[in-house]
């Protein structure tokens, strides 16, 4: 067992492009009912292209929280999966950021 201290202990912001800050605060706050912990007045700049990484959000039940996102106008790409550790159900955002609703049923350590 490795005994050394965890040099990182949380991740404190995930950094997406968006084109509209009022359309991001509407889906992510509005629809997902996360909370806006920061807003800038403007964007960090570069040119808009949508994140090629996709991010796990964790849920406890992946159907019932699928089924609430549809009933609020969010389109799912293709079925649940299950990996069999996890369950997996894959969407975007507003500008075409790749997300999943997360739930691993399988104890760390064991392999799909």
């Amino acid at each position: 067992m490795n005994d050394q201290k965890s040099l990182v202990t949380r991740t404190d912001f995930v950094f997406l492009p968006i084109t509209s800050f009022e359309k991001a605060e509407e889906f992510y706050s509005g629809v997902l009912g996360l909370e806006c912990s920061k807003r800038y007045n403007n964007a960090l700049g570069g040119e808009f292209e949508p994140s090629k990484g996709a991010i796990a959000l964790h849920v406890e039940d992946v159907e019932a929280a699928r089924s609430e996102l549809e009933s609020r106008g969010i389109d799912f790409q293709g079925e649940t999966i299950d990996s069999g550790v996890c369950y997996q159900a894959y969407f975007q955002d507003q500008d075409g950021n790749a997300l999943i609703l997360h739930h691993r049923y399988a104890p760390p350590g064991v392999m799909p």
